[in-house]
């Protein structure tokens, strides 16, 4: 067998540093890439998606199947569930790697897309099926003698019907070589909590594992605590002679308290000294702030009420696939924030650690959640083919390695199980409940339930901390009357569907409804049988103290369940679910929300575009955060219009129109005229604060460009860091043109590479990864990755009949 990147090689063993210091080194190049019994081996990076590339067919995951949580009671042909792509099959990896005669070693693994087997030199050292929970391994035994290569080698394998939506396939998440000392601190080996918080000082408490401690051996841990400046504030200095856990005490002066508004990290930076030498470091990133729940009043952060105002997200990256990117995951995270969300429920599985990094810099509340099923199946090859003999060793690992991010402040521990039927299924949520308050007891458990006949009779809804109530709106009173929780979080929201720039008339609540272009409607009044619009959410949000606030379904279109073109309509691959399209550009939707959680910056938005058959009736909506506007059409006022105040509590029924005038501003019958739509809001006192033009666009004539980077100067030279480049097609005096579909093709030169594009468009069966897409409503999204290189990263964007476009972007060192 070829040695794959023996230079590579060479390279990492020169970054290792001298014996006694801990290393972290990603295993990212120098992989080889075999899928199934091809004997073909390709050079790859980690992360990597293989399936990602497609193609895109109907065949890859045709399912005769019955979506109980969707209500239906009888089979029926699926397509598009899992996205279209040939996710099924074996994967196979390999690397050579070193490590200095006398350390000891361990493999971790972020995510591994599925059923992993992990053998080095030979050697299986470790197994675990579940693809999205992170696993080590030790594999100090297995290492070849006098600090020589070894051979590293995963086998993956993907089994048809083991999924809803698009899993990803492969080493999809990072994977670690750890190096310590023999006597060091574990993967995860530390966890810390905050007792006691308060305005002038807070108490911290650390706990430390400590591995291959003989006894009698004296070590000592010596622990600063660092303030989000880097300077020390507390310190500690305990000996241990016998027993593998320390335990220290601290307290903090006028903390700094982590919160989404002021998002605080601090430092816990341990040594273990071993007869005066410092034999490893270990750094533990917490965040100082209290969690309160109040029956009947609702939740407290940091002693100050607030409702959640979150989204579910599925874990793959849009054209991307499943494949990890720290730039990509912040910058989604950027436009949630703008929108003025402040929590993310990560649906349905264990997050990439990488979301929860940043979730505690950026500063979201996270429901961190593990299990789509228990041990009754919803997939025939699904979790509870594992449920009996995995499910505590997930759960721990999941607790472990999450416990100490401050962006954490609730466990999931399923959604939608089957087991909410069953009579004995309380007795699984239980064992699962008991798990994380054994293993964390400083949070709550939730759990996502939507069978309500079921959970209120049979004792399963006693039994989360937290009932999590998915959809139902019409049943929170009766929920919360009936358990003695004291509150209901709506831990999956809306479900509203629409399709960006697509506008279907009329324009009216619609649920299930299909239409032939296999498209929803931008007018944000399309959901499916099971769900709803915003409104009712924002209004039970806002009516009642006990409801908690929402995880709406979802932030992003995600791939796969292309609701409610699931059953035999193909092409639909992706879903609609989305606040924000699989291209990453916001729906109209994404304003509405805007409007409600956005308090620090104001929100004016007019729909549809102003493109239309002469004399045609058009609704023209306005979402905004101003409390009245006046429409005008080509200068002719329209009428000024006001929201309007509820006058009872909403009961949250699905179709109740009349929530609909709490948060949208809608002139029900505007008669097209060629020109120009003008939208004027006034302030509280009556005076005009802003306005918005929409105008009829010409022939379609040049194409425009913006770019997106997480770095205000310009991308990292890292080879990883990513831009977004918008794209939109305008005509000769700047106006989008809603209805162009023109194939632009792209063009990367100098630093950097294409990586993908998308549209937003669900049918659209453009391969992610060809320097090539259609727009869908005039725009689309490139994605290009920066070389190691710093210079200048040219983009060109070019179609037939339009003026071509480029921008040039800094690519500047580290």
């Amino acid at each position: 067998m070829k040695r794959p990147l023996t230079i590579a090689v060479a390279v990492f063993a020169a970054l290792l540093p001298a014996m006694g210091q801990r290393t972290d080194i990603l295993l990212e190049k120098g992989w080889e890439f075999s899928l199934g019994d091809s004997g073909t081996w390709e050079e790859v990076r980690v992360p990597h998606d293989w399936a990602i590339t497609g193609p895109f067919d109907i065949s890859n995951d045709l399912q005769t199947v019955a979506v109980v949580q969707d209500g239906e009671k009888h089979a029926t042909l699926k397509t598009g569930r899992t996205g279209g792509l040939p996710y099924v099959g074996k994967g196979r990896y390999r690397r050579v790697f070193t490590v200095p005669e006398g350390k000891a070693a361990t493999l971790l693994f972020e995510g591994a897309m599925s059923r992993a087997r992990v053998i080095v030199n030979g050697t299986e050292v470790c197994r675990w099926p579940y693809g999205y929970n992170s696993f080590h391994c030790d594999i100090t035994s297995a290492l070849a003698s006098g600090g020589g290569e070894n051979l590293l080698e995963v086998e993956l394998e993907n089994l048809p019907m083991s999924s809803r939506w698009y899993p990803g396939a492969g080493l999809f998440r990072p994977v670690h070589l750890i190096t310590t000392s023999p006597v060091h601190i574990p993967v995860w080996g530390t966890y810390v909590t905050t007792p006691q918080v308060g305005k002038e000082s807070a108490s911290v408490r650390l706990e430390t594992k400590l591995v291959n401690l003989t006894e009698g051996e004296s070590v000592s841990v010596e622990t600063q605590i660092l303030d989000p400046d880097g300077v020390p504030v507390a310190v500690s200095s305990t000996d241990r002679t016998q027993g593998n856990r320390v335990i220290q005490e601290f307290v903090v002066a006028s903390p700094r308290l982590w919160s989404p508004e002021k998002p605080s990290l601090y430092v816990a930076e341990s040594r273990i000294v071993r007869e005066g030498v410092t034999v490893d470091v270990y750094r533990t990133r917490f965040g100082i702030r209290s969690l309160d729940f109040v029956p009947g009043k609702g939740f407290f952060l940091n002693g100050e009420l607030r409702k959640f105002k979150g989204v579910c997200n599925h874990h793959d990256l849009g054209p991307l696939g499943a494949a990890v990117n720290e730039s990509a995951i912040r910058l989604r995270l950027r436009l949630l924030k703008d929108m003025g969300c402040d929590a993310i429920r990560t649906t349905h599985n264990m997050p990439s650690p990488e979301l929860v990094s940043a979730c505690d810099e950026m500063g979201f509340m996270m429901i961190v959640e593990p299990f789509d099923e228990w041990d009754i199946a919803k997939c025939t090859n699904g979790y509870h083919l594992y449920f009996d003999e995995w499910a505590e060793r997930d759960m721990e690992n999941m607790l472990h390695q999450f416990r100490n991010s401050a962006s954490v402040v609730l466990w999931s521990i399923g959604n939608e199980v089957p087991d909410q039927c069953s009579p004995e299924g309380y007795k699984v949520a239980r064992f699962l409940q008991d798990i994380c308050h054994r293993e964390d007891p400083t949070r709550k458990v939730t759990c996502g339930m939507d069978r309500l006949d079921f959970i209120l009779d049979n004792g399963f809804g006693r039994v989360p901390d937290i009932p999590g109530l998915n959809y139902r709106t019409f049943r929170y009173e009766d929920a919360y009357s009936s358990l003695p929780q004291g509150f209901i979080l709506g831990s999956e929201t809306a479900s509203t569907v629409s399709s960006r720039g697509v506008y279907h008339l009329p324009a009216r609540l619609r649920f299930n409804e299909l239409s032939p272009d296999h498209q929803c409607s931008s007018y944000d009044l399309d959901a499916c049988s099971w769900s709803n619009v915003p409104d009712i959410d924002f209004s039970l949000a806002e009516d009642y103290p006990w409801t908690l606030g929402q995880f709406v379904w979802t932030g992003f279109d995600y791939l796969g369940e292309p609701s409610p073109y699931s059953t035999d309509s193909w092409p639909n691959h992706s879903s609609m679910f989305g606040i924000i399209d699989l291209a990453s550009i916001p729906k109209d939707r994404f304003y509405l929300y805007r409007s409600v959680w956005n308090t620090q910056s104001p929100t004016l938005h007019v729909l549809p575009h102003w493109n239309w058959k002469k004399g045609q009736n058009v609704p023209v909506f306005v979402y905004t955060s101003y409390p009245s506007a006046e429409l005008f059409v080509n200068g002719v006022s329209q009428g000024r219009l006001f929201k309007e105040k509820a006058v009872e509590k909403c009961h949250g029924d699905q179709r109740d129109s009349l929530q609909l005038h709490r948060y949208r501003l809608i002139w029900k019958d505007v008669q097209f005229r060629k020109g120009e739509i003008k939208v004027v809001a006034y302030d509280a006192d009556g005076a005009p604060a802003e306005e918005k033009t929409v105008r009829t666009a010409g022939r379609p004539r040049r194409i425009v460009l913006s770019v997106d980077t997480v770095r205000p100067e310009g991308l990292t030279a890292d080879g990883k860091d990513l831009a977004f480049i918008r794209i939109e097609i305008v005509d000769r005096h700047g106006n989008p043109c809603p209805g162009a579909s023109h194939l632009v093709r792209f063009n990367v030169s100098s630093q950097g590479r294409y990586l993908a594009a998308a549209n937003g468009d669900p049918t659209c069966l453009d391969a992610f990864h060809l320097p090539r897409m259609h727009a869908f409503g005039g725009k689309l999204t490139a994605i290009v990755e920066a070389s190691e290189t710093p210079g200048i990263l040219h983009f060109t964007a070019s179609a037939r009949g339009l003026a071509p476009a480029t921008i040039d972007i800094p690519v500047v060192g580290r």
